[in-house]
């Protein structure tokens, strides 16, 4: 019996000590992870952030149609917080910086790629340039022949100059017979005499039915030139940690340009939501018709790029000596995504109809 007592008591104190001694390597544990400092990588920053950031360069407008209605029809599966950026001089910087998706112009992506800024374009929003040139209707100028000896408002530096003199260039027009007048880019500038032409983006021409001036319109697709213009793109350490919220967002974009297109009467009213005091229906429903084809072309898809129009892109860029291919496309494009998404849902492939009458 009495073995048996002391054998009883010495498992009791035993467990006991046990218990103890696991207690405290727990406790140690939990104050070692509180403790531990954490990981300062871009990549692991994106993983812990509940909200992914869909920055627009520019302010809400027909041009964002499709961001708008994926965002307020919430298409976007995944928590994406959707915002205009329109007066950062280091856009495609920020989008790297804050590990977030963005849209902007190919040629401002593709020169900021080109220095070294870590981000890559993974599909379209125009899918050729917006860029044109206005004219007075009644002044005769229809074709960039007839520009020569003649003064373009435009703005140093530009989208629009760049697209403007490689159109000239292809064409073999004398770029030195026009004199460019710089910072008169607006319809004022037209409308005034100030200047004969001027250089803007498709999206911005006034609505012939609000406006008593009449516009020619002289667009470089037409003659030849094919760049992406548009394009969506976002932080390599996002797309690196998070591929299925590109593909998510991606997928909502093309669904929110469906949208747009195929039920004018449900989507104007969505859109004038955004910015009620700026937007107007009939100037957005203008917009609407002016971008249709550089969204939804003809036998193309929603959002899809080719090589070629990239290559087209890098070419005109170092012609206008503005950068070097520091970085070579097949690491700042990425036609995945497209694929990815165009193969899992077969139906996005469809855009609707427009209906020009609405």
């Amino acid at each position: 019996m009495g073995l048996s007592r002391y054998r009883g008591r010495y498992r009791r104190r035993f467990g006991r000590l046990l218990a103890a001694t696991l207690a405290t390597i727990a406790a140690l544990g939990v104050v070692f992870i509180a403790l531990r400092p954490e990981q300062s990588s871009p990549g692991n920053a994106v993983i812990r952030s509940a909200r992914t950031s869909l920055l627009l360069d520019g302010v809400y407008g027909a041009r964002f149609a499709g961001e708008l209605i994926a965002s307020k029809r919430g298409f976007f599966a995944s928590n994406i917080a959707l915002a205009p950026r329109p007066d950062d001089p280091h856009f495609v910087e920020s989008i790297a910086r804050q590990h977030s998706i963005g849209v902007t112009t190919a040629h401002k992506f593709l020169l900021a790629a080109w220095r070294g800024v870590p981000v890559t374009a993974f599909a379209a929003s125009y899918l050729d340039t917006s860029v044109a040139i206005f004219t007075l209707e009644g002044s005769g100028l229809r074709r960039p022949a007839d520009l020569i000896g003649k003064r373009l408002g435009y703005r140093r530096g530009s989208e629009a100059e760049v697209i403007f003199d490689a159109m000239m260039a292809q064409l073999g027009l004398p770029r030195s017979q026009i004199t460019k007048v710089a910072d008169r880019d607006n319809f004022e500038a037209l409308r005034t005499h100030e200047v004969d032409a001027i250089l803007g983006a498709i999206d911005s021409q006034p609505d012939p039915s609000l406006d008593s001036i009449l516009m020619n319109v002289i667009r470089p697709p037409e003659y030849g030139i094919h760049v992406p213009g548009l394009v969506y793109f976002a932080s390599n350490d996002l797309i690196h940690s998070q591929p299925s919220i590109i593909a998510d967002v991606l997928q909502g974009i093309i669904r929110g340009w469906q949208f747009a297109y195929s039920d004018h009467a449900r989507s104007l009213p969505i859109l004038l939501t955004a910015d009620p005091g700026n937007l107007s229906s009939e100037q957005l429903s203008f917009a609407l018709r002016q971008q249709r084809n550089l969204i939804v072309p003809t036998g193309g898809r929603i959002a899809d790029f080719d090589e070629s129009r990239w290559i087209a892109l890098r070419n005109i860029l170092i012609f206008a000596k503005l950068g070097d291919e520091g970085v070579p496309l097949a690491q700042v494009v990425n036609y995945q995504f497209l694929r990815d998404v165009y193969r899992r849902s077969p139906d996005l492939a469809s855009p609707g109809a427009w209906r020009e009458g609405n």
